[in-house]
């Protein structure tokens, strides 16, 4: 059944009060289903006012799905139409709370990627650099992504280990547009600590979720989280990935076993730090159906000690990109194997340099240090491959640079090439639309100019530039 967040229509006048036609149309009872209409009203109805930021529609945004993050929402009184009865309602409630927490699908299927973009922005980020800069900001809906959906409108943060009578920390997130990892946000988790008087006050440690997953049993995955902190002196911190079961099963007991990986905890570029696990949910044989998908969450286990506890003490965490996928039987390299660039037909001699890049990718294997091949009729294969279809490499997305020759027909390196978009936004695959007044210098008669992809995995790696290809645009 259909709802109008503007209110043309629609029982309860739309915007903050579309909840109460959704309370008749009982989703989770009578088992419909929602269509909801115009939800631009956060961004249109508000948009002209002075202060108008996307931080600021974020918090409206999120104030209609997920509800404040302190106070109530007022609710304007709904014009009634002649003869219509009265109709009681109670408080507001946000629209996620009709619908039951369904998890993306699982990796298995379908790799796991966020940098916690909610598709808006105002720079963009490549491993921690700040590439582009928007006055006016950019919109772009290919780079959406999940920004974490057990955090809103606050994180729900339990004791970890011994069970503690103290109250927990305050806890609260924000999207922040002035960092990121990559693409153009980052989620900024903070905790806030009155102080304590408690004997083991000195050491804490907290469960924060950040995202649900479905999993299945006995089957390996491997997640990587990018973070940086931001603390005190009188606070320090010990992060760690972790998963925990959260569906009601056989198996909401088992205890999913995690290790960290050998690159757990590398430091990386503008102070961003990596975190790397492989895990899995052991379970016996007949315990569990191999086509059910359990539900998890994966989040940070944050101990925290203070050098006083006594005192008042607040941290933040910056979430940059968070990814789950499989655990991979064999070493891929993706590469970008070619590029071709063809201009415009008809363009003037000024406008050369406008046209359409493209470019093929293809992967290679792993050295096999061990090959043994005993005779031509040899069954066994060289080299461990998978077999399930999803062996050869996907991309997110493309980064594209751009690089004029000097006058003595000289290029410089990659990494002063400057950045001039990425993919997506028309759709095409390993296709990017080249537009003169797009590039940051002028199309100088008889120079050459130089373009670079740069491809982003599946699994969230940014490619080194001796797997990329660059191609001259004569």
């Amino acid at each position: 059944m259909g709802v109008d967040v503007w209110g043309r229509g629609s029982h309860g006048n739309g915007g903050f009060g579309s909840y109460k036609a959704i309370t008749h149309i009982a989703p989770e009872s009578l088992g419909l289903s929602v269509a909801l209409f115009g939800q631009a009203w956060t961004w249109e109805s508000e948009q002209d006012k002075p202060g108008w930021t996307w931080e600021t529609w974020w918090d409206y945004e999120s104030k209609l799905w997920v509800g404040p993050v302190n106070g109530v929402v007022e609710v304007p009184e709904a014009p009634r139409r002649d003869g219509e009865p009265e109709c009681i309602h109670g408080p507001f409630l946000p629209i996620s709370s009709f619908f039951p927490r369904i998890p993306p699908p699982n990796p298995l299927d379908l790799v796991f990627h966020t940098t916690f973009c909610p598709g808006v922005g105002r720079a963009w980020f490549v491993d921690g650099v700040k590439v582009f800069q928007s006055e006016s900001g950019w919109t772009d809906i290919d780079k959406q992504c999940t920004v974490g959906d057990m955090v809103w409108p606050r994180p729900t943060l339990t004791w970890e280990g011994d069970e503690q009578l103290d109250k927990l920390p305050i806890s609260s997130s924000v999207l922040c547009m002035e960092d990121a990892w990559n693409a153009g946000s980052c989620l900024r988790l903070s905790l806030n600590d009155p102080g304590s008087e408690a004997e083991d006050a000195f050491f804490r440690c907290v469960w924060l979720p950040v995202q649900s997953l479905a999993i299945t049993a006995q089957r390996s995955y491997e997640a990587t989280a990018i973070y940086k902190t931001e603390c005190g002196d009188n606070v320090s911190l010990d992060i760690g990935l972790s998963i925990k079961v959260l569906s009601p099963t056989t198996l909401s007991k088992q205890t999913v076993q995690v290790t960290p990986n050998t690159i757990s905890d590398a430091e990386l570029p503008g102070g961003w730090m990596k975190l790397s696990i492989q895990f899995d949910l052991p379970a016996k044989s007949g315990d569990f159906d191999p086509a059910l998908h359990v539900q998890a969450a994966i989040g940070l286990v944050i101990a925290i000690a203070t050098e006083v506890p006594t005192q008042p003490w607040q941290l933040s965490i910056l979430l940059g990109q968070l990814n789950v996928f499989p655990s991979p039987p064999l070493v891929q390299h993706p590469v970008i194997l070619w590029a071709d660039f063809a201009p415009n037909s008809g363009e003037s001699s000024y406008d050369r340099t406008s046209g359409i890049l493209t470019w093929g990718i293809a992967a290679s294997l792993s050295s096999s240090t061990r090959i043994n091949v005993t005779s031509p009729e040899d069954p066994e294969p060289a080299w461990a491959t998978d077999s399930s279809g999803r062996w050869f490499p996907s991309f997110l997305y493309f980064n594209i640079y751009a690089q004029r020759y000097s006058s003595d027909g000289k290029v410089g390196r990659p990494d002063d090439a400057a950045w001039i978009g990425t993919t997506g936004l028309d759709g095409k695959v390993n296709r990017f639309v080249v537009r003169q007044q797009n590039l940051p210098f002028t199309d100088d008669e008889g120079a050459q100019t130089r373009f670079y992809v740069q491809g982003v995995t599946a699994c969230g790696e940014v490619l080194p530039w001796k797997q990329c290809v660059f191609v001259d645009a004569e």
